[in-house]
């Protein structure tokens, strides 16, 4: 990327009067993103989009707590093997969601998705509170798994695309890591529509599920706010529009600091294009960007194995191994949810300074090693419930920030315009590969009633954790504080010499 003396108007587009919609023209809109001070805007951003996560984890949250409660016979009935086989749907769901989203993503834009992929989930979720068998249930859970696998490809492309460069990867992990912010509500919630005193035992998880789908509507009103981005419409052939959204952030940055802004440091040259093909998808991502692709399926599946095996199946350790009745398992999984939040709030920081590779290699072998050794502590029955959550709560706070910065590499390192889709792409085969089976089979493995059954679940989830931080040391991509056009340009664009 060069400096200024490339020739553009003041505005930073040079031909954005131009009635032709895929004529070229030079932009220095993402230089211009990339040199903002953090605004109101940026806050504006983080939760409108952000608030997504802590739905999902309300929602996955009040999954897993109720798992005792749908064993009972007053309720659902269902056996160990049915609850483990409903995180399959929801996580189905979410891969099939994520690739038809991912697409439209790409072509139709960030904002017109993170409007849709919300109105899936919350319809799905509030469907849910009206099951009345278990295949019911697995349509209702696959709907909003939908829902949310489309929401990571819209959100995580408008959330790089929006924050500037030096922030972009901190300001990811809070983002996923507040998915912990929901799980902790969940956690507190379960301690009322799970009491009896409150709530038949079939009808305070369904409340549950319908609280959860009415507070989304809300978000759908905060979100009309935030803009499409910038960088996409720059590449579809909208520099106009891009540019009075930029400037409308710019003047707010200049009236919140006081301050004239920076000079832009670069600009690229933009050739706008039609939609991109299938093929050309393919070749850019399994062929040019090879390295990438295995980088983020090794990152993607290992993280959603770990994550999707424990927090699926954990009230049911808890009831079954630890004898904790089943309306009180949301209060283990408080200081848990809370581990998992801190560990990206607090080392988020250092994925921005330290560097993206050391941070992702660290927090992935830590929290493998960590997971061997409670897990054998778990099979010798050395643990109660209180210190097998404290341990619990020490692993996942360090995977919490390894796994979200799964989502920050897969959403940072491919060209713009397949952004949508490779977020998608690897969502969905890390989560098909590690997420679908592992619920499933941790249900069988705690049905079987056997420790070391559980104990070799833990120790398979250890070797492809440890696995994933060898390979973001050999590939990693040092993408701390680049501009994401400098990690991957867009196909449609070159850097002006």
């Amino acid at each position: 990327m060069t400096n200024q003396r490339t020739p553009v108007t003041s505005s930073g587009d040079s031909v954005q009067n131009r009635p032709a919609a895929l004529n070229s023209f030079r932009s220095q809109i993402p230089a211009r993103m990339d040199r903002l001070p953090w605004t109101r805007f940026h806050w504006m951003v983080v939760f409108a989009l952000g608030i997504t996560w802590i739905l999902d984890g309300l929602e996955v949250t009040l999954g897993g707590a109720i798992s005792g409660v749908l064993e009972d016979p007053a309720s659902m009935g269902f056996s160990p093997a049915q609850i483990g086989l409903l995180g399959s749907a929801y996580v189905s769901g979410a891969v099939v969601g994520a690739l038809i989203f991912g697409r439209l993503t790409d072509s139709l834009g960030r904002k017109k998705l993170f409007f849709i992929t919300l109105a899936v989930y919350l319809t799905g979720c509030l469907l849910s509170a009206f099951a009345w068998d278990i295949w019911s249930f697995l349509f209702f859970r696959f709907i909003t798994g939908a829902g949310i696998g489309g929401e990571y490809s819209a959100i995580n492309s408008a959330v790089d695309e929006l924050i500037p460069a030096r922030v972009r990867g901190r300001v990811d992990l809070i983002i996923n890591g507040s998915y912990w912010l929901g799980a902790a509500l969940g956690s507190l919630s379960t301690l009322v529509i799970l009491n009896p005193k409150y709530f038949e035992v079939d009808h305070g998880w369904r409340v549950g599920f319908a609280v959860g789908g009415l507070i989304g509507i809300g978000i759908l009103a905060l979100r009309k706010h935030v803009p499409e981005s910038p960088r996409w419409l720059m590449i579809h052939g909208d520099p106009r529009q891009a540019e009075e959204i930029v400037s409308g952030v710019e003047k707010i940055a200049v009236a919140e600091t006081g301050k004239p802004l920076p000079a832009p440091s670069y600009s690229i040259e933009v050739h706008p294009r039609g939609p991109v093909s299938f093929t050309e998808i393919a070749r850019t991502v399994f062929t040019r960007y090879r390295r990438q692709s295995f980088l983020g399926l090794a990152l993607m599946t290992s993280q959603a194995f770990l994550y999707n095996a424990i927090f699926f199946t954990y009230a049911l350790v808890l009831t079954n191994f630890y004898n904790v009745p089943a309306m009180d398992t949301g209060l283990y999984l408080l200081p848990f949810a809370i581990g998992n939040f801190l560990g990206p709030l607090l080392l988020g920081h250092f994925f921005d300074t330290v560097g993206r590779r050391i941070m992702i290699s660290g927090t992935y072998a830590m929290s493998a090693v960590l997971l061997a050794i409670t897990g054998y502590l778990f099979a010798e029955g050395y643990l109660t419930a209180t210190t097998q959550t404290a341990l619990w709560s020490v692993i996942f706070f360090f995977a919490s920030a390894a796994a979200s910065s799964a989502y920050l590499t897969v959403s940072e390192i491919f060209p713009l315009e397949t952004r949508g889709l490779a977020i998608a792409f690897f969502f969905a085969l890390g989560t098909g590969a590690g997420g679908i089976v592992a619920p499933y089979l941790f249900g069988e493995l705690i049905g079987s009633g056997s420790r070391y059954a559980i104990f070799y679940g833990y120790a398979a989830a250890a070797v492809l954790m440890i696995g994933a931080a060898i390979v973001e040391w050999i590939y990693g991509i040092d993408a701390e504080g680049k501009a994401l056009e400098e990690i991957a340009l867009p196909l449609s664009c070159r850097v002006d010499s």
